[in-house]
């Protein structure tokens, strides 16, 4: 897919099929759902930066349920709305009747009356899945504790923008099987980027997601390993991305991490690895000095403020489409 497609923008994909759909995961779109959804992206970005106003969900309303902390989650996606002529309402677990006990299917219930769609921010997964079951409207997924769809929609478009293709880029993940990891993979593999992923032992990305993403993969052309070593999965890399080693959530694990992941650094040394026009990609927040070095994320091969900035763009085009 080449980023110059811009003209092709909603076209590829029938807006009118997504609407009402829930983000949970991000293979529940299709391959050429996501390349639709990341020509959109690209186009509202495009609109936004030449001032073009675009507003086609005015009237309408996101509440945001937050159970954790979060500065890009919650500022793209309140800025997204209210650029698309909408607006987002901030909604903290704990001041919610669910931080007193009220069951998540009551919860679902009563906003599907109210707001237009709910972006949700918790731990587990299944929280996630019972709300979608018992509201009436969209769900999306703004993170839980096994996936991160929509930081994986920015990813990819960053990486389109940057390189001008996705097929056969070469993309090596660094550090923790987490929520990013598992999403990315998934993500890269419906696309035909070919992904290695090193991660210490006990830490890989969940079995039944790697055999999700040798399907896609199957049907996309993309490669995949699955490895413990970082330097076969950086070895000529086109993209270089890395996460924290403890993520929110498993803080009580932190020094036991420490440990595992310590010849998991993307450094300079490991870079060198790579091809030479390398990207560094990291979802934020970062802590240098740990996951990866100050040299790395502050140097020239880092994209990970364009990264950040295209998580508004990427859920812009989801908002767009499901509201």
């Amino acid at each position: 897919m080449e980023a110059a497609k811009t003209s092709q923008a909603w076209q590829d994909v029938q807006l009118s099929a997504l609407k009402g759909k829930d983000v949970l995961r991000i293979d529940e779109f299709s391959a050429s759902e996501l390349e639709g959804l990341l020509h959109s992206a690209i186009q509202l970005k495009q609109w936004q930066k030449s001032g073009k106003a675009y507003q086609p969900l005015q009237g309408k309303t996101l509440g945001m349920i937050f159970d954790k902390s979060s500065t890009r989650t919650r500022v793209s996606f309140e800025v997204g709305m209210y650029q698309l002529g909408g607006m987002a309402m901030f909604l903290s677990g704990k001041d919610l009747q669910l931080g007193r006990g009220e069951p998540i299917s009551d919860t679902a219930q009563v906003l599907s009356r109210y707001v237009d769609g709910i972006m949700i921010r918790t731990y587990a997964h299944e929280d996630v899945e019972t709300l979608a079951h018992y509201a009436d409207i969209p769900i999306i997924n703004g993170l839980t504790d096994l996936f991160h769809p929509c930081q994986a929609l920015a990813d990819m478009l960053t990486i389109l923008e940057h390189k001008g293709r996705l097929k056969g880029v070469k993309l090596a993940y660094i550090g923790d099987g987490n929520n990013v990891a598992n999403s990315l993979v998934l993500a890269a593999a419906l696309l035909g980027v070919d992904v290695r992923v090193a991660t210490p032992p006990g830490y890989e990305v969940v079995e039944a997601i790697q055999q999700s993403a040798t399907t896609y993969a199957a049907a996309s052309g993309s490669r995949l390993l699955f490895t413990h070593d970082p330097q076969q999965a950086v070895a000529g890399a086109d993209v270089v991305y890395t996460d924290v080693w403890t993520s929110m959530g498993f803080e009580a694990e932190n020094e036991q991490r420490l440990k595992a992941f310590a010849g998991y650094q993307v450094n300079e040394q490991l870079v060198r690895h790579a091809d030479p026009a390398y990207l560094f990609m990291h979802c934020l927040p970062a802590h240098r000095g740990e996951e990866v070095t100050a040299g790395v994320i502050d140097g020239p091969n880092s994209v990970v403020f364009d990264q950040a900035e295209n998580r508004l763009h990427a859920q812009k085009a989801i908002l767009a489409a499901v509201l």
